[in-house]
């Protein structure tokens, strides 16, 4: 283990809960110390969840090491079962519980419980949190369905063609990035191409719908780094088919509705038809009619728009989970024409997939946990928008970049009220509003920076930009007397005359200590004019600007950057 002031993901039994939590009837037992208990504040702070989640500590202490923690475990699980009558039990222990070694599932085991007890051996100094979700769903499906698993050799029998085709969507969790209005989305797509929904799993399914998965006739692959290896399980002991297309952007929704056109051996020829022609973005009455069916997604149109010419190349960096880093490429590339300059993720098993995503972009992967390491990538990358998580959220804050939040971890104002899919039609909408309105407010930072000092602005001019300087009117008593053009601009000019050269000199000072603050020790002081001349960089690229004029300026013996000092380091790196 690494001691770190931040992870982008818990320990593994951090995993289980979220399984736990998004199911009904199913209670944890957690054999864990006092402190560990921490981990029920990420459902109720985050989620705003009215309850707390169905799991029961042992909460031993230093004084419980000498005598008989396992004990403890089978007064807990006994309790448990005893207070909340689950329908399954699971049982584990956190990454200190685990040194302790009681073995907390073969113990609740012995107990003979007239309900399925399912053990879980997560490594907490090995494994993290969505591996730990992905095994506590698989032994939990596999627990229950084991009796029931096709003979060696046999296959499904044929679907009545009379019937419609049944689908199980697999993957969305409690702490899941929106997965509640991602299934919404992709009900509204199963029932436009004639799909039933059969259970969707684990979150908002009880044991009893874990007993009708074989009843479907595919399963859909939503969250591979959680649903992944129980997929694979249901494939190979059920001879189900998985739908692996996840559909976030446009591309990748027409891409799922045809994988799951073949899957399932239906026409889907007409939803797809209608999907090219909702994205035209023509504004006619039939359109526009309350009685109109819903339109697919407005992203094509937008993106093709006039005012799209100025999100053409922007330099975007992502980094998150490896599903949602890889439909964010597809989406920046192929759907709203961004230059990929870095794309990276933490989650190491699906590290490969990562790696030629980049590798078809000229680029080298970030594949790491490290945040720190990511936020060198990203400053190195220089991008103009950032993709990320709550912690590329700080870091693109730190840099002054625009960014928008695509995956897990995240915050509690990244799970908001109102319906915000990132998947199907109205999840590219989604995507589009949170990406290219940051974009556009630091584009509206930029001018307000850019001409904020400008004479025509400051002078005479009242403009929400900025306030023109000018003297009050004078008024008498009573009556107000108001001031002229001319006698307000010779107003201003002789307040701007007046200014004594030392608190002019102050300013610069100050100014200079704000740019030099941020300059290690020993390097160049940056002069007045310098600072000037650098401020009218775009906040996107001005710290990589500085770096490189610093350095320049270092390698040089340099000891006060100019205006001439700014663009003769421009002209030699150029070159």
């Amino acid at each position: 283990m690494e001691l770190t002031l931040w992870t982008y993901e818990g320990p593994p039994h951090v995993g289980a809960m979220r399984v736990a939590t998004s199911m009904e009837g199913v209670h944890y037992v957690l054999h864990a110390p006092q402190g560990d208990t921490y981990a029920d504040l990420l459902f109720t702070m985050i989620e705003r969840r009215d309850r707390r989640p169905p799991v029961s500590y042992t909460t031993f202490q230093a004084r419980d090491l000498g005598g008989d923690t396992a004990e403890m475990v089978k007064t807990s699980v006994r309790e448990a079962y005893e207070r909340f009558k689950p329908q399954v039990m699971l049982v584990g222990e956190s990454c200190t519980a685990e040194l302790i070694q009681d073995q907390p599932g073969s113990l609740a085991k012995s107990m003979n419980l007239p309900i399925p007890v399912v053990s879980l051996d997560l490594p907490a100094y090995s494994k993290k949190e969505n591996w730990g979700a992905s095994e506590t769903l698989y032994h939990l499906v596999r627990s229950l369905l084991l009796p029931h698993v096709l003979a060696p050799g046999s296959k499904r029998p044929a679907r009545d063609l009379e019937m419609r085709p049944k689908a199980n969507i697999i993957g969305p969790t409690a702490l899941g990035f929106r997965c509640r209005d991602d299934i919404q989305e992709v009900l509204k797509l199963l029932a436009e191409i004639g799909v039933e929904a059969n259970v969707i799993a684990p979150l908002g399914a009880t044991p009893d719908d874990l007993m009708r998965i074989p009843d479907a006739d595919f399963n859909i692959c939503l969250y591979p780094e959680i649903a992944q290896t129980t997929c694979d399980w249901l494939k190979r002991s059920f001879d189900q088919p998985i739908v692996t297309t996840v559909p976030i952007g446009v591309g990748a929704t027409r891409d799922f509705i045809a994988e799951i056109g073949e899957v399932a051996g239906i026409d889907v020829s007409r939803a797809l038809a209608r999907s090219k022609a909702d994205t035209l973005g023509n504004w006619n009455a039939a359109r526009l009619s309350s009685s109109a069916a819903p339109g697919a997604s407005r992203l094509p149109w937008y993106s093709r728009s006039v005012d799209s010419t100025y999100l053409t190349g922007k330099r975007v960096f992502i980094f998150g989970d490896a599903t949602h880093a890889i439909a964010a490429a597809r989406i920046a590339t192929e759907e709203l024409g961004f230059t990929l300059v870095g794309i990276g993720t933490y989650s190491r098993k699906f590290a490969r997939q990562i790696r030629e995503v980049a590798k078809q972009h000229g680029l080298e992967a970030v594949i790491s946990d490290d945040y720190l390491a990511v936020e060198t990538a990203v400053a190195e990358a220089a991008p103009e928008l950032v993709l990320g998580t709550q912690m590329e959220r700080h870091i693109a804050k730190r840099l002054g970049i625009p960014c928008a939040v695509i995956s897990t971890p995240i915050h509690v104002q990244d799970v908001p009220a109102r319906y915000s899919p990132q998947m199907g039609w109205e999840g590219a909408n989604v995507i589009f509003d949170d990406w290219v309105h940051p974009l556009m407010m630091g584009l509206e930072e930029h001018l307000i920076g850019m001409f904020r000092e400008d004479f025509e602005f400051a002078e005479g001019h009242m403009s929400h930009l900025h306030t023109a300087p000018h003297a009050a009117p004078l008024q008498s008593a009573g009556s107000p007397i108001v001031a002229s053009g001319s006698e307000m601009a010779a107003s201003a000019a002789l307040n701007s005359e007046s200014k004594p050269m030392a608190a002019a000199s102050e300013d610069a000072a100050e100014a200079n200590g704000k740019i030099n603050g941020d300059t290690e020790t020993g390097a160049a002081s940056w002069s007045p004019d310098g600072i000037a001349e650098l401020k009218k960089i775009p906040f996107f690229v001005r710290g990589k600007v500085k770096r490189n004029t610093e350095k320049f300026a270092s390698d040089r013996g340099i000891t006060a950057i100019t205006v001439d000092t700014l663009y003769e380091a421009k002209a030699a790196i150029g070159q």
